[in-house]
């Protein structure tokens, strides 16, 4: 038996830590059973139970009984081993209970170091189980510090800290300490000092999880999000479908008066949204991509795979292409197609010659 403060320490590490009793009670053991074996009386063969509803701390070596020992840490003379166990002959095995102090310092202090490594290993895998969960999610963070040369932000996570690097933060956002911020779990990573959450502001899964949490039919599976290209702060492209032929998934996004999008939009500190009809059709898809622009026409270009040519009217070749051509590079990475976008009557003038846009780095929403 052992003193029950032990068991109520292990409870209070549980409630604590969240580490389980269970999990820590074998890394005891491991511990115990290593600690025995490092001393010189101990021995390879031995046993360590530990029981929790009972109190019972029980730790022995296993002997084999022999007439002439030669290993004492294996084995044990027959007159010895029957103050042990009445009636061992040569040949059997006995276990011999052991008192803690028995382990010696050196023993002893290797015990505490096995268990408390034990308790750092569990510590980090509750902690990593628990970043995992939120991996491909968005959480709010607080911003507790900015780095006035690189311009990375500290974040407070919980209880933990993430860096928010300036190449995850979207251009011409400032944020100052106290700041609540969302940001997307790009990926959870381990590392000798602990679990390691990676952030972003820029990410398309931000925006995948952002239509997730304020509208209900993205959330629920009717209305699905087929594709995503975004250019964090100036503008994103969401292709939607319907699952329900009632359903109108352009509508449903951007809900009553844009009261659903305009929340979204909110979020992103003013970054336009188009929210684009997805379809099985290349060339409608296409056309639909370029919105707000009219397109007449789409011609694929049969030579050339994934490729195509866009006719606009005159007067709306530059909303088509954009401010630094967004609209035409978004359209071409939600669409994945190398779109060639032509004015109706074929004149481009001086400062406007044909625009072709190629589908790289084509941006998918995450899981």
């Amino acid at each position: 038996m052992i003193n029950s403060d032990f068991f109520e320490a292990l409870a209070l590490l549980e409630k604590e830590k969240g580490i389980p009793v269970e999990y820590m009670i074998e890394k005891i053991k491991n511990a115990v059973s290593i600690a025995v074996k490092r001393d010189s009386n101990g021995g390879e063969d031995n046993i360590v139970e530990i029981e929790p509803d009972t109190g019972r701390f029980f730790v022995a070596v296993r002997k084999q009984v022999v007439s002439e020992v030669q290993n004492p840490a294996l084995e044990i003379g027959v007159a010895e081993a029957q103050k042990y166990q009445k009636g061992a002959v040569e040949g059997a095995v006995v276990e011999i209970p052991l008192e803690t102090r028995e382990f010696g310092r050196i023993a002893a202090m290797s015990a505490k170091h096995v268990i408390r490594q034990g308790i750092r290993e569990a510590e980090r895998g509750q902690l990593l189980a628990e970043y995992q969960s939120k991996q491909h999610d968005i959480v709010t963070a607080t911003v507790i510090r900015i780095d006035p040369k690189k311009g990375n932000a500290t974040v407070e996570i919980g209880k933990s800290e993430a860096i928010l690097p300036r190449s995850e933060q979207v251009p011409g956002e400032e944020y100052h300490d106290g700041d609540k911020i969302k940001v997307y779990v790009s990926d959870v990573v381990s590392g000798d000092k602990g679990p390691k959450i990676m952030i972003s502001r820029i990410h398309p899964g931000l925006i995948k999880r952002l239509f997730e949490m304020q509208i209900p039919e993205v959330y629920d599976g009717t209305v699905e999000i087929k594709a995503i290209s975004r250019e964090a702060g100036t503008r994103s492209k969401v292709a939607v479908t319907s699952r329900d032929e009632n359903v109108d998934a352009v509508g449903a996004c951007i809900g009553p008066k844009g009261a659903r999008i305009s929340g979204i939009v909110d979020e992103l500190g003013g970054e336009k949204i188009d929210v684009i009809k997805y379809s099985e059709d290349p060339a409608q898809f296409i056309a639909a991509a370029l919105s707000p622009a009219t397109v007449l026409g789409v011609e694929i270009d049969e030579e050339t795979p994934r490729a195509c040519r866009v006719t606009v009217p005159d007067h709306q070749l530059s909303l088509a292409i954009g401010n630094k051509g967004h609209n035409a590079r978004l359209a071409a990475r939600l669409t994945g197609w190398k779109i060639d976008i032509r004015p109706e009557s074929g004149f481009y003038g001086e400062d406007s010659p044909p625009v072709k846009h190629g589908a790289q780095d084509i941006e998918e929403p995450e899981a």
